[in-house]
């Protein structure tokens, strides 16, 4: 092989990876907004449970007996 057989292979290579490279980032950068969304779900389940033991914890007051007249 000559050199520039050679320095074509590697640079064939190398736009191969940036090809390989860009796929993968379009591919991370929707999981991140797979996993952001994932997230703000969640927050709001943990706020909703957290409100729902807030309230079962409160200590009921029991009514007032009836007076008899």
């Amino acid at each position: 092989m000559s050199w520039a057989t050679d320095a074509y292979a590697a640079i064939r290579k190398i736009v191969l990876l940036e090809d390989r490279m860009e796929g993968l980032t379009k591919q991370v950068d929707g999981l991140a907004a797979g996993f952001s969304e994932l997230d703000r779900r969640l927050i709001r389940l943990e706020a909703k449970f957290e409100l729902l033991e807030r309230v079962a914890a409160v200590p009921r007051r029991a009514l007032p007996e009836k007076s008899e007249k």
